[in-house]
């Protein structure tokens, strides 16, 4: 069975930060029982950007400690272990696993995944990095599922990524076999202000027509104002977002929230004399568009609620509930249930506690939803699953054991 150690630090010097999570890691690797070693093989790492010029001084005191280990992980302007965020403050959160040697395969620009050697991936992925959506998607075309998780670092300066080294440009991650069990889910942030409407008309990023009329009037009548006013207009327009989902996906799920497939967009302009919205994106005709807004009741309901769905998906009598990977996995009448083993949570740089309504809410509102559990996670600056970039969301994946 794969054991995780999960250990967190804050503190004003990078290596003091590292020597307090790895005591808390040995504590725990202590408190285990006899007949349970642990030689850890894979290790996960999130800094925050207070640390990032000395990521490669951290990475070699991290193999030096725990030789034999392979890493990967990025750099944040925030991180999280458990139910605790640390927002813009120098600290680091760690993960070690002793996952079988041949059951994963860590991966960069230098060492590029090799198609079919994973089933899915955790990606950690630099934004500046030109064509990223279409990288994105090529990568998820080399693992089996076509399923990746993970974030964009969203480090301030140094826009770093560690995969055995560190990096910038590119993606790299950890690409899991198909025996590591998985099961993933997204949270949007945003609340829709009218309804979901299919783009008619358009130039690159320029939405000209929504369901064959101007979008621009659809536009300022979900928000409830006129160009008349055009103070009014402009405050409104600032806080509006729009949420793009591609033809044949699931526009809305259950309460009228956003489904999974839908990818949250900043308004970057509007065209009077065509009468067109510009998207900080490129949009193609068929698509579905619904204008939103950030919304934390919306947020915290929709969080709790993929949080019930892995912990109902793990329930062998919800097959129905499950992903393809876990249901072709379940335990034979008399196995031991299958449990959260550890989560890795990514979250949009805009989310956290301050839009939850409190210091670490967010991680809080996770934790009491799965339990006690070892998580490490990061602020993004752009949240990937599936084979989509998105923003504003959340992207929880769990390891199932037993």
């Amino acid at each position: 069975m794969t054991t995780f150690l999960v250990g967190h630090a804050t503190h004003p010097q990078a290596p003091l930060a590292l020597a307090l999570a790895a005591a808390q890691i040995d504590a725990r690797r202590a408190a285990l029982a006899p007949a349970q070693p642990f030689t850890p093989t894979l290790g996960l790492v999130y800094l925050s950007d207070h640390y990032a010029a000395s990521a490669q001084s951290l990475l070699a005191e991290m193999q030096q400690r725990w030789p034999g280990t392979q890493w990967a992980g990025t750099a944040a302007w925030g991180v999280a272990a458990g139910g605790v965020e640390y927002i813009d403050e120098p600290a680091l959160v760690l993960m070690l696993c002793d996952l079988p040697a041949d059951a994963f395969c860590v991966f960069s620009g230098r060492q590029p995944l090799v198609a079919g050697r994973g089933f899915t991936a955790l990606v950690h992925a630099d934004p500046g990095t030109p064509d990223l959506a279409e990288l994105i998607a090529e990568q998820a075309q080399r693992t089996a599922s076509g399923y990746l998780f993970g974030g964009l670092c969203s480090a301030r300066q140094h826009r770093l990524h560690l995969a055995n080294g560190v990096f910038e440009g590119g993606l790299s991650g950890v690409g899991f076999a198909e025996g590591v069990r998985l099961v993933s889910r997204v949270t949007q942030g945003c609340q829709p202000l009218g309804p979901a409407r299919r783009i008619t008309h358009c130039e690159r990023n320029l939405v000209l027509a929504l369901d064959g009329e101007p979008a621009l009037p659809l536009l300022l009548a979900d928000l409830g104002v006129t160009l008349d006013a055009p103070q009014q207009a402009v405050a409104a327009l600032r806080r509006t977002l729009a949420g793009l989902t591609d033809a044949g996906d699931t526009v809305l799920a259950q309460g009228g929230q956003f489904g999974a497939d839908t990818r949250v967009r900043h308004l970057i302009g509007v065209d009077p004399a065509r009468d067109g919205v510009a998207l900080a994106d490129v949009v193609e005709a068929g698509q579905h568009l619904a204008f939103c807004r950030r919304d934390m009741q919306a947020a915290r309901r929709d969080l709790v609620r993929i949080c019930t769905e892995i912990r109902e998906a793990l329930d062998p009598q919800d097959a129905d509930l499950l992903g393809d990977q876990l249901a072709d996995q379940l335990p034979h009448p008399g196995a031991t249930a299958p449990r959260i083993a550890a989560a890795v949570y990514v979250s949009c740089s805009g989310r956290g506690g301050p839009h939850f309504g409190a210091p670490s809410a967010e991680l809080q509102l996770v934790q009491h939803a799965l339990g006690d559990v070892p998580l490490v996670g990061f602020f993004a600056a752009g949240e990937i699953a599936h084979h989509h970039l998105y923003g504003y969301t959340g992207v929880l994946t769990v390891f199932v054991a037993g």
